[in-house]
């Protein structure tokens, strides 16, 4: 969700400290020898090749079943919910907004957005009217919470239920931060799966540009795991840890691109990013270099599948897939989560399931918004 470079610094302070231990990167420091994960290059990995493609073959279905709530309260009338947005300029919030304000007709519900403009003080704003229009409900759309500790502190004791999206690192209901639930995909499955498509497509052989911001505790858990699931193949090689902070992205990013295609000529088959942002940013490098939109190296965001990365991907303009954020589905969630809440039931605890978005699957969609969520939701509601 750090799709906006307007608004990356706001979307930085999302999350989770990281578990495990990365050979330390400073800020715009490219890592990397061109030596192998685990032992000698080209000798292939059996099973985890085959774990990886059977992976990401049932990650590549378009047409799945909903696997969501089939169960719950019917429609809580008359209820106001405001969502707080981190900023309505990055795609996945302004998505998730969208999904919330349809919902909202569905139930009978009124929807109020204001938007935090992708500043602390913005965002505190926005989060203190929301309380002082005594809303039903409020979402936590997209910000870390602890930026609004005082404003959380207030709806905590006005007993007005919070339902974050990509509030903290993990699904579900949070206790510290207090939230009636958290609605994110699995940052362990969006790793996984994305270092897996690059193993299955590389048929356990390839060079590969890790692309991050450690700065940001997610995104560097996130590249941590990423790494961890390429490391079970020992003949997939890293070439270079990229790390370049989201807000000198479009600056930085294009000049270690060139530096890379000079470093790694004919190595450089596959490149991983913590988000899509990243390839915008190398595309005209990567063109000046002369490789072409659809060949190597082959570009996977593992995260957001904002509207231009599904364009870059249609296309064939220099990245080959995303692992999209579900956006309307998520905001027919929260929804629903508050419904739960109003209605003093528990929260669903349901996480949607990891996607790949390619050429192949997408059918030129600019969004992945996958199917039966909407029929489930209003037979839910009673709508």
């Amino acid at each position: 969700m750090y799709a906006n470079r307007s608004t990356r610094l706001g979307a930085a302070v999302l999350l989770a400290a990281a578990a495990t231990v990365v050979v330390g990167c400073q800020r715009g420091v490219s890592t990397g020898t061109g030596s192998s994960f685990g032992g000698p290059t080209k000798i292939g990995c059996p099973a985890p090749l085959a774990k990886a493609k059977a992976g990401v073959q049932q990650a590549e279905k378009a047409d799945v079943s909903w696997n969501g709530p089939v169960s719950g309260p019917t429609a809580v009338p008359g209820k106001t919910i405001t969502y707080v947005a981190q900023t309505m300029t990055n795609p996945g919030v302004a998505g998730v907004a969208k999904g919330v304000i349809e919902a909202a007709n569905v139930i009978g519900w009124s929807v109020r957005v204001i938007d935090g403009q992708g500043t602390p003080v913005g965002i505190q704003a926005a989060f203190s009217q929301a309380i002082d229009l005594k809303s039903s409900g409020i979402v936590i759309g997209g910000f870390d919470p602890d930026l609004t500790a005082q404003q959380m502190a207030q709806a905590n004791a006005a007993h007005i239920p919070l339902v974050g999206w990509h509030a903290v690192a993990s699904p579900g209901p949070s206790k510290n931060p207090m939230l009636f639930s958290n609605v994110t995909t699995s940052v362990g499955d969006v790793s996984k799966i994305s270092a897996d498509w690059i193993i299955a497509e590389s048929n356990g052989n390839a060079g590969v540009v890790a692309f991050t911001d450690d700065s940001i505790p997610f995104a560097k858990n996130k590249s941590e795991l990423i790494r961890n699931e390429l490391a079970t193949c020992p003949s997939v090689t890293l070439l270079a840890y990229e790390n370049i902070p989201i807000p000198d992205a479009s600056s930085r990013t294009p000049q270690e691109v060139s530096s890379l295609v000079a470093r790694f000529p004919g190595q450089w088959t596959y490149s991983v990013a913590i988000n899509d942002l990243y390839f915008a940013d190398a595309a005209p490098a990567l063109r000046a270099a002369g490789k072409q939109g659809r060949g190597a190296p082959f570009n996977i965001g593992a995260g957001d599948g904002d509207p231009s990365a599904f364009q870059r991907i249609n296309s064939g303009e220099f990245q080959a897939a995303t692992v999209p954020e579900p956006l309307s589905e998520q905001g027919w969630q929260i929804v629903d989560e508050f419904n739960r809440a109003f209605s003093g039931d528990p929260a669903s605890g349901y996480v949607a399931p990891v996607h790949i978005a390619t050429a192949a699957n997408s059918n030129g969609a600019t969004a992945w918004d996958p199917p039966g969520y909407r029929e489930a939701y209003r037979k839910i509601w009673g709508r």
